[in-house]
């Protein structure tokens, strides 16, 4: 009788077993490059808590320090779908690649510029007033070419201040950068939550202004990027993975104490106690995933004022958006 016991469990479990591996075999693999930013966290959430799985993919995802490594993994094939700054998808374009972008990332407000609380400054106008008095010039560490470049040369613009009123330090690695700032070799930081939002809880940094200030509520950090076969031959694959994603901002915008434990497991954001958490909640709006495409256009306008893209280059010509937009509206 123990036996026929033993015999029925074991039965039992290779069947369980070979039922997985079933469900496993029907899911579409595709692999997803990103960096960390808190707009992210709708990829790294659909895939520790099945989103995805539920819209029949399996999503490896690879992290890249650089931007452009992850751009010039998508351009090669290596990898389905990019979240990366939509500067690089302009550049990619501009050198010939069918880029597309369908989607946000998720998350607005993401990108701030924070500065070393010693010197005391809570906004642009007290760095503008800093400047005006000839204050010592501080030094700024941006991302040559990104968003986080583009965010302070629009916002000392929009003080009446040249660009070259602060010493701009140029990084290509996201995470030297917070080195940087950390360790007092720059003032100014330009960079994203909740990287921002931990110097702040850990460090005493004090916030200056953010993209949507700069820009406007849903101006976008990152952004998800195919290739343009990928959109045409593929179109259900995209829609499976816009749909995860919006799945898992349902979890972050709904229940955000799940949505941070899914975090937490993939030990996907290294920061202090808290700051993941501060990060959510100063938001200045719901995660979603439709962006504000002036907001980006006038970006594209400063990116060709610096000559980093050619002349006449249009948000429209490399964003396709209809997909999420119907989504959205569901």
């Amino acid at each position: 009788m123990k036996r026929s016991i033993t015999s029925l469990a074991v039965s039992c479990i290779i069947t369980l077993g070979g039922a997985q591996t079933a469900a496993a075999e029907n899911l579409t693999r595709v692999t997803a490059g990103h960096l960390i930013a808190l707009d992210m966290a709708p990829l790294f959430v659909a895939k520790e808590s099945g989103c995805f799985a539920k819209y029949g993919l399996e999503v490896d995802t690879r992290f890249f320090a650089n931007p452009g490594d992850n751009s010039a993994a998508l351009a090669g094939g290596a990898i389905d779908f990019s979240t990366n700054p939509f500067t690089l998808a302009f550049f990619a374009a501009n050198s010939g690649v069918p880029i597309r972008v369908v989607s946000a990332a998720g998350g607005w407000g993401v990108m701030e510029v924070v500065a070393d609380g010693d010197l005391g400054l809570n906004s642009m106008e007290d760095l503008r007033d800093h400047i005006e008095a000839n204050g010592p010039r501080l030094r700024a560490a941006v991302l040559q070419g990104d968003t986080l470049e583009l965010i302070l040369v629009a916002e000392l613009e929009r003080m009446g201040l040249d660009t070259d009123a602060v010493e701009f330090v140029y990084f290509d690695d996201l995470l030297a950068m917070v080195e940087s700032f950390r360790s007092g070799n720059t003032d100014i930081l330009s960079h994203i939550k909740p990287y921002t939002s931990d110097m702040v809880a850990s460090r005493g940094a004090t916030v200056i202004t953010n993209n949507a200030e700069a820009w406007a509520t849903k101006a976008p950090n990152t952004v998800v990027s195919v290739l343009e076969s990928t959109l045409q031959e593929r179109p259900e694959l995209v829609e499976g993975y816009l749909r995860g994603l919006r799945c898992a901002a349902d979890i972050i915008n709904n229940d955000l104490p799940t949505a941070l434990s899914y975090l937490e497991d993939g030990n996907y954001f290294r920061v202090s106690e808290g700051a993941l958490e501060q990060a959510f909640n100063t938001a200045p709006a719901p995660i979603s995933f439709d962006p504000d495409i002036e907001s980006v256009q006038r970006v594209l306008d400063d990116l060709e004022g610096l000559g980093y893209i050619k002349p006449g280059t249009t948000a429209d010509s490399i964003f396709r958006t209809a997909m999420i937009k119907a989504l959205e509206q569901e």
